[in-house]
């Protein structure tokens, strides 16, 4: 007997536990048969769906970051970098300040392969603890830029007004100080023989161009339609910086601070070479570099591994930061 409203008899549709089968005939249902066979066996193959899970920007990165060569040679020379600057008894057991006169400007021997400077002492011993120095300024100056540029630039891109137009004015004056020159007058009178003064000399000019790249992208960031429902929402301005507008907006602030860091690297050493960064007996490349500037036709070791050293730093970290630039700007890929 048929229930009330179907019909008795419903040729296009199967009983009840019953499969479709193929007419045989090659028409219009069979080819439908064939097309749904083909997507259940490419979805049963393909347990992820037909379309792959949309990844976010920093995932994205980091998936473009793991296939570049440029990105994992560079991490890995860092890396190195790294661990001789925290233990540098790991592959130098001497000390860099023992120095013996009878051995100056002496070359390579067993045991001593770089030779030795002016004073007798070993090259490479003192090109491996140069390191310390070096890379302690370079991250401690980037992390101080980083972290106050990007406090007032955000602060200032995030809320406009007069303390933005403060804050870009200021920002001018100090892109008008020459770092060598600002260096020279404000180090001479320093009589520290720590990294600090140079550390904060560094981020005293290096925030304004942390701060300018926030600021802008802060501006950016809080115009987008995600931000505006958060504030119709009745979000506060702290909430929606933080956790808005910050997250979307700190990738070129990581991208400019990861290049900056091999620049300030090169830029302590231009000022140990002055005479007014680092000091001894403070073991620095920039001081061997100058110690050696004028025994560079007698004995060219004592310029040629500290400056290559120098050189080698200062590359991996700007390589790093054009792979990490690269990854991080779709208009790139």
């Amino acid at each position: 007997m048929p229930e009330r409203g179907r019909p008795a008899y419903d040729p296009l549709e199967p009983g009840e536990g019953e499969a479709i089968a193929p007419t045989g005939q090659g028409g219009p249902m069979d080819l439908a048969l064939d097309e749904a066979e083909s997507l259940e066996k490419t979805l049963g193959d393909d347990p992820t769906g037909p379309a792959e899970k949309a990844r976010s920007l920093w995932s994205d990165a980091w998936h473009q970051l793991r296939r570049n060569p440029v990105f994992i040679v560079s991490s890995l020379l860092i890396l190195f970098l790294v661990v001789i600057a925290i233990w540098p008894q790991l592959i130098a057991s001497g000390d860099p300040l023992h120095c013996d006169l009878s051995k100056s400007q002496q070359g390579s021997s067993p045991g001593h392969p770089f030779g030795y400077d002016t004073q007798g002492c070993d090259v490479y011993t003192r090109t491996v603890y140069g390191a310390r120095a070096s890379i302690t300024v370079g991250v401690c100056a980037t992390l101080g830029a980083a972290l106050l540029g990007s406090a007032l630039g955000g602060t200032a891109g995030f809320f406009g007004g007069w303390g933005d137009a403060t804050l870009s004015r200021t920002a001018d004056i100090f892109f008008g100080i020459p770092v060598v020159l600002g260096g020279l007058v404000f180090l001479s009178v320093v009589t520290s023989t720590t990294v600090w003064p140079v550390v904060g000399f560094i981020v005293l000019l290096g925030w304004p161009q942390i701060a300018r790249i926030a600021r802008g992208s802060v501006i950016t960031a809080k115009q987008n339609d995600y931000v505006q429902a958060a504030r119709a929402l009745g979000a506060g301005n702290t909430r929606m910086l933080l956790r808005h507008v910050a997250p979307n907006a700190v990738a070129p602030v990581i991208v400019v601070a990861t290049i900056a860091l091999g620049t300030y690297i090169a830029l302590e050493a231009t000022l140990s070479f002055l005479g007014v960064g680092l000091r001894p007996p403070t073991v620095s490349w920039g001081i061997d570099i100058s110690n050696a500037a004028s025994q560079i036709r007698n004995a060219p070791h004592m310029l040629l591994y500290p400056a290559g050293a120098l050189s080698v730093t200062v590359l991996v970290f700007i390589m790093l930061g054009d792979a990490v630039r690269d990854a991080l700007d779709p208009k790139l890929r």
